[in-house]
């Protein structure tokens, strides 16, 4: 099957899905999107409040300001795939549980399996932690790493540098250097065949730390 084909069947599991318990209250689940062949894949932790009223990741204040920072990178979001570690809203502002994380783990498998990414952003510690032990993001933001047969980027997401403004000018400096210089090192490790896609074991405990 072609990209799209797989990421529509996961939109519709989505719609029925009952993993967790995340689905109670929720208006929408919210499937990834963006380009079906895109080279780089933002995975950020959980939709917001406005991404479950319309069904769409990145949809809110977050958003905006990651197609801003999209720019500054020198890319719109048409180019690249946007996605979460859970599909349904967390309430409170909580962070993700590892028990929503490990109930999503397959779809996400499943997106990065279908669109073949040469580069993961990972956007917050629990995206991170998805594929980087004992993640810190306060450490390793802007720093590539080895996951794999994956090259992951770590990086802040998007709305903490709308909670909290210390974090605002860091944000946008990751995206202008960071993203770039990535994006270029993945590109020739693509090219030199160093790169692969197999997902990573969704039944590996992801380990999770504090800033």
């Amino acid at each position: 099957m072609s990209a799209p084909e797989p990421l529509a069947q996961i939109a519709a599991e989505l719609a029925a899905c009952a993993r967790c318990d995340l689905r109670i209250g929720a208006r929408h689940a919210v499937p990834g999107i963006g380009d079906p062949h895109a080279e780089i894949m933002l995975i950020g932790e959980a939709p917001s409040s406005f991404d479950d009223q319309r069904g769409r990741p990145f949809s809110g204040p977050s958003g905006t300001f990651l197609d801003e920072l999209l720019a500054v990178a020198g890319l719109e979001r048409a180019q690249v795939y946007l996605t979460n570690i859970v599909k349904h809203r967390v309430p409170e502002r909580r962070e993700v549980f590892p028990g929503e994380a490990a109930a999503c783990a397959g779809y996400l498998t499943r997106e990065i399996a279908a669109v073949r990414p040469i580069l993961i952003v990972a956007l917050g510690r629990a995206a991170a932690a998805r594929f980087i032990p004992r993640v810190r993001i306060s450490q390793m933001h802007g720093q590539l790493h080895p996951a794999g047969t994956y090259l992951v980027l770590a990086m802040y997401n998007p709305a903490a540098g709308l909670h909290r403004a210390e974090l605002r000018q860091t944000i946008v400096d990751d995206f202008a250097r960071a993203l770039p210089a990535a994006l270029a090192e993945a590109r020739r490790r693509a090219t030199a065949g160093q790169l692969g896609v197999a997902p990573p074991d969704d039944d590996a405990p992801q380990q999770m730390s504090l800033f």
